[in-house]
């Protein structure tokens, strides 16, 4: 292996330039050598900014450069599987963004065609790389909080996705809350053995009509007695809302907002302060560097990524089975969907 990794992109939307934009100037590791998106304007406006040699409408001519290395997976997620099992062909090392896809048995299509070819996957749960959960669950494994008995997430979108990307994203369990249920696996290092899901369409009764709710509180059951909750709403009206706590026998941590500032005004009128930031890009900015980061090395080092298939795979039973919950109206074993 070469002293950098050279990266293809395959697609330049949102998360695709949050990426290219941290391959091109942070991370001395990668070199970004090609970009793909199935809207060659868009591709090609995004090599013009961080100076990407080779641009293409089809992803395949990521995958037929023998000197890239290893691709980042930014499309949509209809295309993230089939996109696994060509770059495992062609010999990539892979970055994918969650989910693997909608369905078990082509995600563990995919995942077998990863581990045949040797090449390594890491998936895009960024929030792992976050210093603030790093924390909390440095401090839960130390053991200063004592016997855990309660986590809670919150986790709620300043605005919901267009009805045209609610209708392909796989619903608020697969595209949204899926996040809430890797960090709920990742703070507490158990797995989820039972799932409830109350929720509904209180936002906008068009995501109702495209099958979607907007609105859900999920209450988990981990294998190790631990309960936990998610609260989740693609609409919050004052920004990007990401809180968490554990609560022990010992104390309690919490995760606060990132805030756009950290002026606080105090008046005859009371305390007034900034609003949170305002999306998920901001939020997480730091941690969608560590992430690619990460890859880079793991590439280098020949190392396995900490954020693995299985990982991917997991969040996908636990949102389906939050879906299985509310339309049977019961809580649901993640073990009827293994």
């Amino acid at each position: 292996m070469r002293a950098k990794v050279n990266v293809g992109v395959i697609g330049a939307g949102r998360i695709g330039r949050v990426h290219a934009e941290n391959l091109a100037y942070h991370i001395p590791d990668a070199r970004l050598a090609a970009i793909t998106d199935i809207d060659p304007k868009t591709a090609e406006q995004c090599a013009a900014e961080y100076d990407i040699a080779a641009v293409a409408k089809d992803y395949r001519a990521i995958l037929d450069n023998p000197d890239i290395d290893a691709v980042l997976i930014c499309s949509s997620t209809d295309t993230h599987s089939r996109i696994i099992e060509d770059a495992s062909e062609a010999g990539k090392h892979i970055f994918c963004e969650k989910p693997i896809d909608y369905n078990l048995s082509r995600i563990d299509k995919a995942l077998q065609k990863v581990e045949r070819a040797g090449v390594k996957l890491q998936i895009g749960f960024q929030r792992r790389y976050d210093p603030n959960f790093v924390k909390v669950r440095t401090l839960f494994r130390e053991g200063t909080l004592g016997k855990l008995y309660i986590l809670r997430i919150t986790s709620r979108d300043p605005e919901p996705p267009s009805i045209s990307y609610i209708k392909v994203s796989g619903g608020l369990f697969l595209d949204m809350m899926i996040h809430d249920f890797d960090m709920a696996r990742y703070l507490v290092g158990s797995e989820v053995e039972e799932i409830y899901t109350a929720a509904g369409a209180m936002v906008d009764p068009e995501i109702g009509r495209a099958g979607d709710v907007d609105t859900a509180v999920v209450t988990m059951k981990f294998k190790n007695g631990i309960i936990g909750t998610i609260d989740c709403c693609r609409k919050s009206g004052y920004g990007y809302d990401q809180r968490v706590e554990l609560f022990g026998s010992g104390g309690m941590v919490r995760i606060e907002n990132e805030l756009q500032n950290r002026t606080s005004l105090t008046t005859g009128a009371g305390v007034q302060e900034e609003p949170p930031l305002f999306f998920f890009v901001e939020r997480y900015r730091e941690a969608f560097l560590l992430e690619i980061k990460e890859f880079s090395r793991c590439i280098l080092d020949d190392e396995i990524p900490a954020v693995t298939g299985i990982d991917g795979r997991i969040p996908v039973v636990m949102g389906q089975a939050a879906k299985k919950s509310l339309e049977e109206n019961r809580p649901v074993k993640l073990a009827e969907l293994y």
